[in-house]
């Protein structure tokens, strides 16, 4: 399993760790939406669940549950801010193809 971070994700993340010391790490990895499929999540974990995979990216700690583990396998998370937008930017491996407004993405086989 590897996972990776530009530095410009890795400092927004490393800041909302900052600001609530209390949470486990960034939660990663994915849930049916969209009109593709799936769709990233990314928030604060408040707990490590028993499915939870916790791998440790450049000192920070990214807890992701065992269903979105074969889904986000080799992901590069980004940060860009363009104008006033700022979000997370991922180049999935495991993706073969998006919707058109790219909020959702398709794998060759659903797991």
């Amino acid at each position: 399993m590897t996972l990776a971070l530009t530095p410009a994700a890795r400092q927004r993340m490393q800041a909302f760790l900052a600001q609530s010391p209390q949470a486990a790490g960034v939660r990663f990895g994915v849930r049916r939406t969209g009109c593709s499929g799936f769709g990233y999540v990314v928030d604060l974990a408040g707990t490590v669940e028993a499915e939870d995979r916790v791998i440790e990216v450049d000192g920070v700690p990214l807890v992701v549950d065992a269903r979105s583990l074969p889904l986000v396998d080799g992901t590069v998370i980004d940060f860009r801010r363009e104008g006033l937008n700022a979000s997370f930017v991922f180049h999935n491996p495991n993706a073969t193809g998006q919707c058109g407004c790219g909020e959702s993405f398709t794998v060759a086989e659903a797991h």
